[in-house]
C-alpha cells in the first residue's frame, strides 16, 4: 500500500472515484446530526420524554459534535489518516447501535451525544482529501466532497421521515449504522496509508495551537468570521421556516415541510464550481458575488407567506450562495498548511457551529416577537453584516494575505 508523506513531492491528481467516495462518506457521517429533527415527537412518546425536555434529543448531538470539532479533527494532524478515519467510521457505527437499541432516555442521549462526537468523521474526511488533493486542485476536490456534506444534511430529515413511518424511528438509526460500518470498509480498501508530519508536537500542543489560531492567523479569522454570518442567515431560514409553513394560511403537514427543504440541495450545485474558481485565483470575488447574493435571496423569502414559488426562489438563491462562500473559505483556510488540516478544519468549523447555533436560537425568538418579516431581516441583517466583513478583505494588506490564487502554504 502506498504511503503518502508532507515530505514527498507534490501529490498527483486524485482520482475521480475517491473523491466521490469522498463525498459520499462525508455525507453518511453527517446525517446522523439532523436524524432526529424529524423524529422528535416519536422518540419522545416511546421513551416516555416531556415535551419541554425533548429538545436535549438534538441539543446533546450538537454539542457531541462541537467537542468533536475540538477534540477529534485535529487528530488528522498526529495519526496516521486512514486508520483513524477508519475507527471512526465503526465507532459511529457502534453509537448509532446504542441509539437505535436504546431503552431508556438516558441511554438514548448518551448514545446521541456519541453520534454527534462522531459524526465529526466528516470534517476528518475533508481534512484527509485536502492532504491528497494537489495544490492546483484543492478548491475542486474540496468543492466536490463538501457537495456531498450539502446533500446528506438536506436528505437526512426526509430519509428519516420515509424510513420512520415504514419501520419506526429506530430504524433510521439502525439503518445508518449498517451504512456506517460499509463506509468504513470502503474506506479502508480504498484510501492510501499517510505518515504523521514529522514536527507534530502532539496533542495537547495541537490543541493549543487550534485555540490560537484566530490570534495568530488573520486569514483564519476574517474567513471564520465571514463563515460565521454566513451560516446564521442559513440557519435563520430553515430552523424557523416550519412555523409559517404549518400555519395560516399554508397549512402544510410536517411531511410536506421535510419533502420541502429539498429545494436546499440545488446548493450542491454550487459547491464544485466555486472550487474550481478558487483555482483559477478567483476566490475572493467568488465569496463576494456569494454574499451579494445571499442578501438578495431574503427579498424572495420575505414574500413566503404569499407564494410558495417565492420561497423555493430564495432557498434555492441562499443554499447556492452559502456553499459557494463556504467551500472557498474552507479552501482558503486549509491552503494555509494542508498538512495541519485537522487543526484548520476543526478550528474552521467551530465558527460555523456557533453562527448555525446563533441563527437557530434568534430566528425562533424574532418569530415569536415580529412575526416571519422580523425573521427576514435579521436574516439579512446577517447577510449584510457578512457582505460587510468581506468588504473588509478588499483592503491592500487584508487582500495579499487572502490571496485565493490556490497557493498554499508549505505543509511541512
Amino acid at each position: 500500500m502506498k504511503v503518502a508523506t508532507c515530505n514527498q513531492s507534490p501529490p498527483r491528481a486524485l482520482p475521480r472515484h475517491l473523491t466521490l467516495l469522498f463525498a459520499l462518506a462525508c455525507g453518511v457521517a453527517v446525517a446522523n446530526v439532523y436524524f432526529a429533527q424529524p423524529l422528535l415527537v416519536a422518540i419522545a412518546d416511546e421513551l416516555a420524554i416531556g415535551r419541554a425536555a425533548v429538545g436535549a434529543v438534538v441539543t446533546l448531538t450538537q454539542v457531541g459534535y462541537g467537542l468533536g470539532l475540538i477534540l477529534l479533527v485535529p487528530l488528522g494532524d498526529l495519526l496516521e489518516r486512514r486508520r483513524l478515519v477508519t475507527a471512526q467510521a465503526v465507532l459511529l457505527a457502534l453509537a448509532l447501535t446504542v441509539v437505535a437499541t436504546a431503552g431508556s432516555a438516558p441511554v438514548l442521549l448518551a448514545g446521541l451525544a456519541g453520534v454527534g462526537l462522531l459524526a465529526v468523521l466528516t470534517q476528518s474526511l475533508v481534512a484527509f482529501a485536502s492532504v491528497l488533493a494537489p495544490d492546483g486542485e484543492r478548491g475542486r476536490v474540496v468543492g466536490l466532497v463538501t457537495s456531498g456534506v450539502v446533500v446528506g444534511i438536506l436528505l437526512a430529515r426526509t430519509v428519516a421521515g420515509l424510513l420512520a413511518g415504514l419501520a419506526g424511528w429506530r430504524s433510521v438509526y439502525a439503518f445508518s449504522a449498517v451504512l456506517s460500518l460499509l463506509v468504513a470498509g470502503a474506506l479502508r480498501r480504498a484510501l492510501p496509508r499517510t505518515l504523521p508530519r514529522p514536527d507534530a508536537a502532539g496533542y495537547r500542543p495541537a490543541l493549543r495551537a487550534l485555540v490560537r489560531l484566530p490570534l495568530r492567523e488573520p486569514v483564519f479569522r476574517r474567513r471564520g468570521l465571514i463563515t460565521m454570518l454566513v451560516f446564521a442567515s442559513f440557519s435563520t431560514l430553515w430552523s424557523c421556516v416550519a412555523l409559517p409553513l404549518s400555519e395560516e394560511p399554508l397549512s402544510m403537514s410536517p411531511a410536506a415541510i421535510g419533502a420541502f427543504g429539498l429545494v436546499g440541495a440545488a446548493g450542491a450545485l454550487a459547491a464544485a464550481p466555486a472550487g474550481r474558481l478558487y483555482d483559477r485565483g478567483r476566490g475572493q470575488w467568488t465569496v463576494g458575488l456569494g454574499l451579494g447574493l445571499l442578501a438578495l435571496s431574503w427579498l424572495p423569502l420575505a414574500l413566503t407567506r404569499q407564494s410558495l414559488w417565492a420561497l423555493a426562489l430564495g432557498a434555492i438563491l441562499l443554499d447556492l450562495a452559502v456553499q459557494a462562500v463556504h467551500v472557498t473559505n474552507q479552501t482558503m483556510v486549509l491552503a494555509l498548511d494542508p498538512a495541519a488540516g485537522g487543526r484548520l478544519i476543526g478550528g474552521y468549523m467551530v465558527f460555523y457551529s456557533v453562527g448555525s447555533a446563533v441563527g437557530a436560537i434568534a430566528s425562533t425568538a424574532v418569530y415569536a416577537a415580529a412575526g416571519w418579516p422580523g425573521v427576514c431581516l435579521l436574516g439579512a441583517a446577517f447577510s449584510l453584516l457578512a457582505l460587510a466583513a468581506w468588504s473588509w478583505t478588499l483592503r491592500p494588506r487584508a487582500r495579499s494575505a487572502d490571496s485565493s490564487g490556490g497557493a498554499a502554504a508549505p505543509g511541512c
